[in-house]
């Protein structure tokens, strides 16, 4: 049962980042524009947020408080960062998926530039801890206390709390509504009044701000307030992106395949824990590339049935309705 305990208290710290950026992902392709950059914009709003955490960490403010506050400086650091994709895809009309892999590839380096020249090191590392070791009243409930309330982070509630708006957003609002005809159907909504280029800009700021802060929350829940130039977010972002497809661009099912692939990888880390594992004699380093291997099994099978906004990646021409 101890077993059982350690895998979720450490699985869902893992998921909330893949959680968020996917759910960034969704409205962003949900307006019609690919977002291949969430990989870059969740490193950026990573490392906006632990400069913030860096800069404050001996001021005597309480970690939760610097949690917060760092969460936001995260999410304006995403907003401008997915700026310059909205501006390069929709005013410019420019080939998103160029684009997105350009701002993937130019943040890792600023990182290492900016890093050596001012911490001479190859990112920022913080020392303020954000673990909870039991949270008042509800770490007490018998079972779902010790599961959810007791060893965790505060990232776990937030990345839950924006699942749920997301998906009031997404399905019970005009904004949600206006947003998903925008990918479907473009000319249709513009015919009835709807700005499709401010929709559009809308949709991926709203993945800036899930991407910066799933960037943020997954350097203080997962790399222990660590940000490097040279490992990123270890490819979180593209595997956020495997879990939007896997999730059919719906915040329901993208939760549940943020649950999987972080099943997964803690898994592979816990392998000396479960002794069945472990007694396998299995290097570790394969069961570390479980959730990478399962990533493209998963992608290979549901593919096919995959069905993404229709207007997605096509730059929106008024002339052409």
């Amino acid at each position: 049962m101890e077993t059982v305990y350690y895998l979720i208290q450490n699985m869902l710290p893992v998921a909330i980042p893949l959680l968020l950026v996917a759910l960034g992902g969704m409205f962003s392709e949900t307006s019609g524009v690919i977002n291949l950059a969430l990989e870059g914009i969740m490193l950026f709003g990573a490392f906006f947020g632990a400069l913030f955490v860096y800069a404050v960490q001996e001021s005597g403010m309480g970690p939760q408080t610097i949690l917060l506050i760092g969460m936001i400086i995260a999410a304006i650091a995403g907003i401008i960062y997915s700026l310059l994709l909205s501006f390069a895809a929709v005013t410019m009309k420019a080939n998103q998926t160029i684009t997105g892999t350009s701002l993937n590839m130019l943040i890792p380096a600023a990182i290492l530039l900016f890093s050596k020249m001012f911490f001479n090191s190859d990112g920022i590392t913080t020392r303020m801890n954000f673990y909870i070791r039991k949270m008042p009243v509800l770490g007490d409930i018998p079972v779902l206390g010790q599961l959810f309330f007791q060893k965790t982070y505060l990232t776990v509630g937030i990345g839950l709390i924006f699942l749920i708006i997301s998906a009031i957003v997404f399905y019970k609002t005009k904004f949600g509504l206006r947003l998903r005809a925008c990918g479907e159907h473009p000319h249709a909504a513009d015919s009835v009044g709807i700005n499709v280029h401010r929709m559009r800009y809308a949709g991926v700021c709203i993945s800036g701000i899930l991407g910066g802060i799933g960037g943020f929350f997954y350097s203080v829940g997962v790399m222990d307030g660590n940000v490097n130039g040279h490992t990123g977010v270890a490819g979180f972002g593209f595997l956020a992106l495997a879990v939007m497809i896997f999730g059919q661009w719906k915040p329901g099912r993208i939760f549940f395949g943020a649950i999987f692939f972080a099943f997964l990888r803690t898994l592979a880390y816990s392998v000396s824990l479960i002794p069945f594992l472990y007694n396998l004699g299995i290097n570790q380093t394969y069961y570390k590339m479980m959730p990478y291997i399962a990533t493209m099994i998963v992608l290979a099978f549901t593919s096919k049935k995959s069905r993404a906004p229709k207007a997605e990646g096509i730059p929106y021409d008024k002339t052409q309705r």
